[in-house]
């Protein structure tokens, strides 16, 4: 532990040019007492830190003096490409082996090239999970299935209240929810991540299908889900501006068959979930569209612009 922190520190002085005990103490999260004993240690291993006394002062490292440590090793790299999710790098541990990365690559850049992180830091950043989530905690499968993913290891879990044993493939966050992409019996298969109760990690690898592109099976299977769901169909004639209105209001996955459908008197075949979600988004389109087929969809929207027409009916109360 504490040789990685002398690490950093080293790392640290080294692309920023110097730092006073309290920003090293900060950036490292330890006390201003322990930064003055880790420069010590770095002292006695022959590094050539130094205390800069006076106001603007702080340690620094020898002009020209250059560490041979920013190597990068395969978990560093490979955390550094997820570096602009650290949210989800902290959720599978390996928030320290990232932030060890981004200090390694940015004590390997030239000194006009050293506030780039910085930079890019200010101008872009992911915010994976989607609105309202809570601050529940990730789930406790998530960690060490990370760790077999990265090392291809087989686990045995405990799914839906079943044993299986997944070849774990690939991770996946979808708006906060995270999945895992495994071959089980031979088959690709997606499984949520906090449905998964006890989890042991075999010690010996599989063999990893070379072929296999985890963005690509992802996207199938998204949507296939997501057709599988459009259970229903409904007709509807809208007008040209309800035609424009379709594609903010009809699922994505029904768009395309809706609009290849489109007739030249304006009705569409439009595939829906159920008749409670179509009603909610024809009411949508306003008078814009008209429901054709099935006839409760229509009786709903009658009802509901007969209601509406009467609220509209009456004079408005005055405040």
């Amino acid at each position: 532990m504490r040789a990685a922190r002398l690490m950093s520190l080293l790392l640290l002085l080294q692309g920023r040019g110097g730092m006073t005990a309290a920003e090293l103490a900060k950036e490292l999260e330890v006390s201003e007492r322990t930064v003055h004993r880790d420069v010590l240690a770095l002292s006695a291993a022959g590094i050539p830190v130094y205390a800069d006394r006076g106001r603007g002062g702080g340690y620094r490292l020898l002009d020209g003096y250059r560490t041979r440590l920013t190597g990068l090793d395969r978990a560093e790299a490979e955390a550094l490409f997820l570096s602009g999710v650290p949210a989800a790098l902290r959720e599978m541990g390996l928030g320290e082996v990232a932030a060890t990365a981004r200090l390694k690559a940015a004590a390997a850049l030239s000194p006009g090239l050293r506030d780039a992180p910085a930079t890019a830091a200010q101008r872009f950043h992911l915010d994976a999970p989607g609105w309202f989530a809570g601050d529940d905690p990730p789930p406790a499968a998530l960690a060490p299935l990370a760790r077999a993913v990265w090392q291809d290891r087989p686990v045995t879990v405990v799914y839906k209240e079943r044993q299986r044993v997944l070849e774990p493939y690939g991770l996946v966050l979808k708006a906060g929810a995270w999945y895992l992409a495994a071959c089980s019996d031979r088959r690709f298969l997606i499984f949520r991540v906090d449905r998964i109760g006890e989890i042991g990690v075999h010690e010996a690898a599989f063999d990893r299908d070379p072929g296999f592109d985890l963005a690509a099976f992802w996207a199938e299977q998204s949507a296939a889900f997501t057709r599988s769901l459009l259970r229903s169909e409904i007709t509807l004639r809208l007008t040209p501006r309800g035609l424009r209105m379709l594609r903010h209001i009809a699922d994505p996955a029904a768009l395309d068959a809706a609009l290849a459908s489109h007739q030249p008197d304006g009705t569409v075949r439009l595939g829906v979930e159920s008749v409670e979600v179509a009603y909610s988004q024809v009411l949508r389109f306003g008078p814009e569209a008209e429901v054709l087929d099935p006839p409760e969809l229509r009786a709903l929207l009658a009802d509901a612009a007969t209601r509406m027409a009467r609220l509209y009916d009456q004079v408005a109360p005055q405040r």
